[in-house]
C-alpha cells in the first residue's frame, strides 16, 4: 500500500501518495462551525473505511427546513463486488440485498439534485464527503457543498464525554433512535436530531461555538507507560517510534500513544532523525496551521529527501498497524 501526505490547502483536503500521482479534491466544500435551520443531513455505509479501496453500498439523505424533516432521499447500492462479513454484520446490508440495487453512478445525479446547494451535516462527516466526492468524480460530478460535523460540534460543547461515537452522542442528546443503527437513513436521522438539540444546548448555554478551541489533545511521551502483558515483537511497530500531528478521528493522541506502546514501539512529541513514523490527523480545524502543514509534517518530509527511515502514514494506515497481521 503507499503512503499518503494529506495536507489540508484552501480549504480542501489534498492527498498526495508518496510514489504514485497526486491527487487534490480542490472543489471540495469548507467545515462550518455553524448554526442553520435549512441544511441536509446526510449519511452513507460503505464496504470499507478507505476511499480509494472501498464502496459505498448505502446512500442517504434527509432535506430539513426550519429545524422539521421537509423530504428524504435513500438508496442501496450495488459497489459490483461482495460485501465482507464485518461490514453485514455490522450494518445488516448482506449481498442479496444489493445484488439488485442501482450502482452509484445510476443515482449520483439524483443525490446531487436532492441536496442542491445545501450545507450538509453528519456525524464525523468528513468520512462521507470524501467517499461521495470520489465517487461522484468518477462520475464527472463535483461535490462542492459545505458541511458541518456533528462530532465536531460535541467535542466543543460537552467537554465532559470521553467518547463521541453517534450512539454516545445521541445518548447525550436524548434522542431515541428507534430505526436500525448504521443504516444510511437511519444514521442521517440521528445527526440531524443530535444536531436540533446542539442547537438548542448552545443557545440556551449561550456558546460561541464559532471562537477559536482552547482545548488540546495533549499528551507527553514520557507519560505513556506501557501495560504488561501486550507487547507484539511481530508487529510492524515493535520497536518503532511514532510521532502524531493533528487531531485524530477515531481516538485521543494519548490513547493511540498507549497503544503503540503496549504493542512495544515508542512514542515522541517531536519528530526527529529517530521517528520512523509520522501519523497525520486532521489540521483543518486548527488556526495554527499555515500553508496546510504542521511543522512536524514539513520536518517528516524534509527527513523523508534526505534518505531517513520515516513514513507519513494517514490515520487510518496507522490503525492497520497496530492490528499487524489480523488486518482485514
Amino acid at each position: 500500500m503507499p503512503s499518503l501526505n494529506i495536507s489540508f490547502e484552501n480549504s480542501s483536503f489534498v492527498f498526495e501518495e508518496v510514489n504514485g500521482s497526486a491527487k487534490i479534491r480542490k472543489n471540495k466544500g469548507k467545515s462550518l462551525m455553524n448554526v442553520i435551520p435549512d441544511y441536509t443531513a446526510i449519511d452513507i455505509e460503505t464496504t470499507g473505511f478507505s476511499p480509494e479501496f472501498d464502496s459505498i453500498i448505502e446512500v442517504a439523505a434527509v432535506r430539513i427546513r426550519d429545524g422539521k424533516i421537509a423530504d428524504e432521499f435513500s438508496s442501496l447500492v450495488n459497489p459490483g463486488r461482495e460485501i465482507d462479513s464485518f461490514i453485514s454484520d455490522l450494518t445488516g446490508i448482506t449481498d442479496d440485498m444489493i445484488k439488485d440495487a442501482p450502482p452509484f453512478e445510476d443515482i449520483a445525479s439524483k443525490f446531487l439534485e436532492f441536496i442542491g446547494s445545501d450545507v450538509l451535516i453528519g456525524h464525523n462527516v468528513s468520512f462521507d464527503i470524501n467517499f461521495l466526492y470520489d465517487n461522484l468524480e468518477e462520475c464527472n460530478l463535483d461535490l462542492k457543498n459545505d458541511f458541518i460535523d456533528t462530532r465536531r460540534i460535541s467535542k466543543r460543547i460537552f467537554k465532559e464525554m470521553k467518547k463521541y461515537t453517534l450512539a454516545d452522542v445521541a445518548e447525550r442528546c436524548k434522542v431515541c433512535n428507534e430505526e436500525e443503527a448504521h443504516r444510511a437513513l437511519a444514521d442521517a436521522h440521528a445527526a440531524y436530531q443530535c444536531y436540533e438539540y446542539m442547537k438548542n444546548y448552545i443557545s440556551s448555554n449561550m456558546i460561541d461555538i464559532q471562537a477559536p478551541s482552547r482545548h488540546k489533545d495533549a499528551a507527553k511521551a514520557k507519560e505513556i507507560v506501557a501495560e504488561e502483558g501486550l507487547e507484539d515483537i511481530d508487529n510492524p511497530l515493535f520497536g518503532r517510534t511514532c510521532v502524531f500531528t493533528g487531531t485524530l478521528e477515531k481516538m485521543q493522541r494519548k490513547e493511540a500513544m498507549q497503544l503503540v506502546v503496549n504493542l512495544g514501539g515508542l512514542v515522541g512529541d517531536g519528530v526527529t532523525a529517530k521517528t520512523n513514523y509520522l501519523v497525520l490527523g486532521n489540521n483543518d480545524f486548527s488556526p495554527n496551521i499555515k500553508g496546510g502543514k504542521s511543522s512536524k509534517q514539513k520536518k517528516a518530509e524534509q527527513l523523508m529527501l534526505s534518505g531517513q527511515d520515516i513514513e507519513i502514514l494517514p490515520e487510518d494506515r496507522f490503525y492497520e498497524l497496530v492490528l499487524g497481521d489480523n488486518v482485514q
